[in-house]
């Protein structure tokens, strides 16, 4: 009997699975309780939120990038201006020093004249000496009369003394010489001594100024204008460089350079006064930027809405630390605000340190730069840790970036 072979078709190891767009059309569904739900998720719909997602990892890293290289600017500025400041103190004290140099050496000529004076003493009982010997051999010898002996010891006497006078004018003559070169020399190493403490002066004072105007751009929005020199709280009005009265020097180059420079530093004096009063760096050391000044999108409400300061996002805890000298106006629970501090510096400038955790101070407490009025929090209209920050200059909110961006 012949058995057929049966047939069997081919089987393949490996489904065959058509490829699909990466942005294709999908569908997620949801089961609950028996009934499902199905949304469907274009592909337009997919390129745009991954558009999205990609602009806020850019802008969040651009973000990032800019404030971390500002911070390090600034960072490198406060470094540059301590050599700056240690380098005018070395110079100053080098130009004190040439000044006493030239005193001592003005001293020495005085020694060397005394120094002299004996020298010629000497001589004269030198030359005594002489004539008594010469008068000893004379009698014993009886070889001239005494008459003779005085003329001959008064014309050697005469000669030996003219000998060291005009010997002692030749020295003094080279010593002067060589005294009016080494005060030539000190006279130009003060000359480029001042020369250097003006520019570094000049170079601070510079700073100083640029710190002002990066201020007054965020005033200037406002239609206002900070003017540092005419709000110092000095109680006079008088003015001019401060020039000591006991500093009068011949060399009319070295009197006028030492007079600006004098007026230098009491600009630079002048400065430093006025910014102790303005709010100028960072109120919490670690921070990053949420919300800036101006419109915003309310988190809360999701509109459009006014921003009066900035928000900067902290750990909690951290602490909150005032820029400038000043008074606590207010220091308690302020609604939206939470726990709120308020912080007047005078010349028109205020400060409002918002959402705190915990409150340090009170009303009325007097601030010097750094001291801590509080913790970061999220009291009040708050989403999260962080400090709501304001500036305010004759009561109106002006952009608080520019100063946190300022200090040197």
């Amino acid at each position: 009997m012949i058995k057929s072979n049966s047939i069997r078709p081919d089987v393949p190891n490996k489904f065959y699975n058509e490829k699909k767009p990466l942005f294709s059309s999908k569908e997620i569904i949801f089961r609950s309780q028996g009934c499902a739900k199905v949304f469907h998720i274009s592909s337009r719909a997919q390129v745009v939120f991954l558009a999205a997602v990609l602009c806020v990892a850019c802008w969040s890293f651009y973000s990032y990038h800019m404030y971390h290289k500002s911070d390090v600017l600034i960072h490198s500025q406060n470094l540059e201006l301590v050599e700056t400041r240690d380098a005018y103190v070395d110079l100053m004290t080098d130009f004190m020093t040439l000044h006493k140099n030239i005193g001592a050496m003005l001293n020495s000529i005085d020694s060397e004249k005394q120094r002299d004076k004996k020298s010629l003493e000497k001589y004269r009982r030198q030359a005594q000496i002489v004539e008594e010997k010469i008068k000893q051999i004379t009698s014993k010898k009886d070889w001239v009369s005494d008459k003779k002996v005085n003329e001959k010891t008064s014309i050697r006497e005469a000669l030996l003394q003219r000998d060291i006078a005009a010997s002692e004018r030749d020295e003094l003559k080279k010593q002067m010489e060589q005294m009016e070169a080494t005060i030539d020399e000190l006279k130009t190493a003060e000359l480029e001594v001042l020369d250097k403490i003006k520019t570094l002066s000049n170079k601070e004072l510079d700073k100083i100024k640029g710190i002002f105007s990066s201020v007054n751009v965020a005033l200037k929005r406002k239609n206002m204008y900070f003017n540092a020199m005419a709000n110092s709280k000095r109680k006079d009005s008088k003015g001019g460089p401060y020039v000591p009265l006991k500093i009068k020097l011949d060399d009319p180059r070295i009197e006028d350079k030492v007079s600006a420079i004098f007026k230098s530093v009491d600009d630079i004096e002048y400065y430093r006064e006025v910014m102790l009063s303005v709010p100028l760096g960072k109120p919490v050391w670690s921070y990053w930027v949420t919300s800036r000044y101006g419109t915003r999108s309310d988190p809360f409400k999701k509109t459009k809405a006014r921003h009066k300061g900035v928000d900067l996002a902290s750990r909690t805890g951290n602490k909150v630390n005032v820029k400038g000298q000043g008074k606590v106006i207010r220091a308690e629970y302020a609604g939206a605000y939470g726990n709120l501090v308020v912080v007047d510096h005078g010349n028109g400038f205020q400060t409002k340190y918002a959402h705190l955790n915990k409150i340090y101070v009170k009303k009325g407490d007097r601030l010097e730069i750094n001291d801590t009025v509080g913790e970061v929090g999220s009291t009040g209209r708050s989403t999260g840790p962080h400090l709501h920050y304001e500036v305010l200059y004759k009561g109106v909110n002006v952009d608080p970036l520019p100063f946190l961006k300022a200090k040197i």
